[in-house]
């Protein structure tokens, strides 16, 4: 890079990627600091070497940024285990429990060991085993398939589960959506509010009505009650 580059003449590409031509070293260096740049030997083994004028540190981060975005690509896949109980006696929650164990592991891209244990004499009900992998099997298959039917061994009932990796996808383009609908939802609530019913007004007219009730009882009662006093005393 710049001084280091001890060979002349060079091929070189400008910073802007054209194609410069066949230029002496010493030229080629001089246009770098020019553009305030860095003359970078991309191709060493070629004759004459290529050279390009470029920004060397941003280059190098980009470079590192996009190493470490495939290395999170190209994650190791495992195979994740998950054991349906010690034995055949399970409780369907702590199976439901179990299956949504695995479907994590398979939207993380892994493939899951699914085990079913026979205990004593549950060794005789194996089809009771290998019914409860098909019903596990089918409420993963909107994210997996089998890649390996359940197989015996020894008293261990082991089936694999791959990831699908379009079913995988369409599964969280779903949940996506799912999930901005209820956002969208949510705001709609918050900026446009239902409307609180006002029972003031209901309330006055109850209290009016009341009062005019009570003011005619009122009247009723206090006439025929006096008309009585007065009567008594008359007499």
């Amino acid at each position: 890079m710049n001084d280091r580059i001890r060979m002349t003449p060079i091929r070189l590409i400008d910073q802007a990627g054209e194609m410069v031509g066949i230029v002496e070293t010493d030229e080629a260096r001089r246009m770098a600091y020019e553009a305030g740049l860095d003359l970078v030997e991309i191709a060493p083994d070629v004759r004459p070497p290529v050279c390009k004028i470029m920004d060397y540190g941003k280059h190098k981060y980009e470079t590192s940024k996009q190493e470490r975005a495939n290395r999170a690509k190209s994650k190791t896949q495992e195979l994740k285990e998950v054991r349906l109980g010690r034995s055949m006696k399970i409780d369907p929650h702590d199976i439901e429990i179990r299956i949504r164990q695995a479907r994590g592991f398979l939207l993380e891209g892994h493939k899951v060991l699914i085990v079913q244990n026979f205990r004593g004499r549950e060794m005789q009900f194996q089809s009771k085993g290998l019914e409860r992998m098909q019903n596990v099997a089918t409420q993963l298959s909107d994210l997996a398939k089998v890649e390996l039917v359940p197989r015996l061994n020894g008293r261990r009932l082991n089936m694999i589960m791959a990831p699908d990796k379009s079913k995988v996808d369409q599964y969280k383009r779903r949940e996506s959506k799912a999930a901005e609908a209820a956002i969208a939802a949510s705001r709609a609530a918050t900026e446009n509010p239902e409307p609180d019913h006002d029972d003031d007004d209901h309330d006055d007219l109850d209290v009016e009505a009341g009062i005019e009730a009570g003011g005619e009882v009122g009247g009723d009662v206090g006439g025929d009650v006096g008309g009585e006093v007065r009567t008594e005393s008359d007499s």
